[in-house]
């Protein structure tokens, strides 16, 4: 399979630029082609976002006909859903049953549903006299011409997390999907267009060097990413040049609390399933679960059982909890990190091997890490891979301590049936999402983002909208 670029409603050759071979990660053989844009293809996306944006084509229409819109968009790829979830599978690797309408699929058709609820808020707009003599107003409009660039790991659910709130507010884009994941992304173009959303709208372009460009463009007015904490320190210090606004979602590293009163079967569960979702390739999945000490061995027993019999395999079949990793690099990495930890004495109870069932793909087994030290490399870095460290804590106090002694802020859970307890630790815990008696689920109405290096700006939720927004003081002389 062969992508062009969508640019202006229509699919358009590259001017100059190369090809990016796509793998299935589960065989590692090519088995699509994208362009690899040129600096002029991404000047043509931009300038043909700035166009729709500056001639009202989407920004002036009535927030009840974007919401129209948006609604069709959202039937479309429910309409269209095993193609998609086929596709995701294939490049991404990960299991059907986690892609497919019962799952991705449906909440990103739920996001959408949501957005286009969202895009008939009012965002506060009023009125009032504040000085006699005048009458001010406060207007919430959109912010312009935006550049959006997703991650590899939820190529499907992040352009609808992107772009679905971009609509929303009235603005226009250039999304830029990851360079190995984009096929999903693209498709999306031909479903837009179908929904009644004019050309130039939407812009969807893949390529090497195409986020940076974007980011570089002086006539991108906000930068959207999710990606790693150290992609978005780059970005932040070249859209300083432009004084463009930024909107990020960056690592994490989720801490799982423990207390003695929690339920083992229940954490053993949740966690093994948080932990390994996506191949532990997700940055709220939970990495580094702490247990009270009177609880520890039985936590870390029914753990280790737990991930032992989480079942990896082909991603198309119906058992299978574990796909492949996303590349040989990617999996490289995750065992570099197994191996420094193993090498400073942590233990490895479980996984810390590529499987020996699969020839071919880039597996790797879940794995359980004990007894690292809290400064290690495993502790405070992020692994995005299916990788878990196990430590206690004495009390409360020290629970909270752990958890918040990194440098992320993204996610984080707490097991517990003492709800006073629930309440104090989630407010003392430093992250943008604190669940209690579960780790993963989301919902669209709520927002998601991080805290301290895990970025700013919120996905989901009307405040996602509002971030596409900014503010306008007009007065006038009665």
């Amino acid at each position: 399979m062969e992508y062009k670029l969508w640019i202006d409603g229509k699919w358009v050759d590259s001017k100059g630029g190369g090809k990016i071979s796509v793998e299935n990660p589960a065989t590692g053989k090519k088995f699509a082609e994208v362009v690899d844009a040129s600096a002029e293809d991404v000047n043509l996306a931009v300038e043909t976002a700035k166009t729709a944006f500056y001639d009202g084509r989407w920004s002036r229409l009535t927030p009840a006909e974007r919401s129209k819109a948006l609604w069709k968009f959202a039937d479309l790829l429910e309409k269209h859903a095993e193609e998609f979830a086929k596709l995701e599978t294939e490049n991404t690797g990960k299991p059907y049953k986690f892609v497919s309408l019962g799952a991705d699929l449906a909440f990103s058709i739920d996001n959408l549903r949501f957005f286009a609820g969202a895009a008939r808020d009012t965002h506060g707009n009023h009125a009032g006299e504040y000085m006699p003599g005048y009458t001010s107003m406060y207007r919430r409009e959109p912010v312009g011409v935006v550049g959006q660039i997703a991650p590899w790991n939820y190529p499907l659910m992040m352009g609808v997390w992107k772009i679905g709130p971009a609509l929303a507010a009235g603005c226009t884009t250039v999304f830029k999907p990851a360079s190995i994941t984009p096929l999903t992304s693209l498709m999306l173009g031909e479903l837009i267009k179908e929904a009644g959303i004019p050309d130039g709208v939407v812009n969807i372009i893949t390529g090497r060097n195409a986020g940076r460009l974007l980011v570089e463009h002086p006539d991108i007015r906000l930068i959207s990413v999710t990606g790693s904490t150290e992609v978005g320190q780059t970005i932040m210090k070249t859209a300083a040049d432009t004084v463009k606004r930024v909107h990020l979602e960056l690592g994490g590293k989720a801490p799982v609390l423990v207390f003695d009163d929690a339920d083992v079967d229940t954490v053993a569960a949740k966690v093994a399933l948080a932990g390994t979702i996506n191949t532990g390739q997700d940055c709220t999945a939970a990495t580094r679960v702490y247990v009270a000490e009177g609880l520890r061995k039985k936590v870390e027993e029914a753990l280790v059982a737990a991930v032992r019999n989480t079942k990896i395999g082909d991603p198309f079949d119906d058992d299978t909890l574990i796909g492949p990793m996303i590349s040989g690099g990617q999996r490289d990495s995750v065992i570099g990190f197994v191996e420094r930890a193993r090498k400073t004495g942590a233990k490895i109870l479980t996984g810390g091997q590529i499987p020996t069932d699969f020839q071919q793909g880039y597996y790797y087994e879940p794995t359980i890490i004990a007894d690292a030290d809290q400064k290690s490399e495993i502790i405070q870095s992020e692994v995005f891979g299916p990788v878990i460290t196990i430590n206690s804590f004495k009390d409360e106090a020290d629970a909270v301590y752990l958890g918040n002694d990194v440098v992320y802020g993204l996610a984080a859970s707490v097991f517990t049936k003492d709800v006073g307890r629930a309440l104090r630790v989630s407010q003392q815990l430093e992250f943008g999402t604190v669940w209690v008696n579960d780790h993963i689920p989301l919902v669209s109405e709520a927002p998601h983002g991080g805290f301290k290096q895990s970025g700013f700006g919120k996905d989901l939720s009307a405040e996602s909208v509002g971030d596409y927004l900014v503010t306008k003081h007009v007065m006038i002389a009665q």
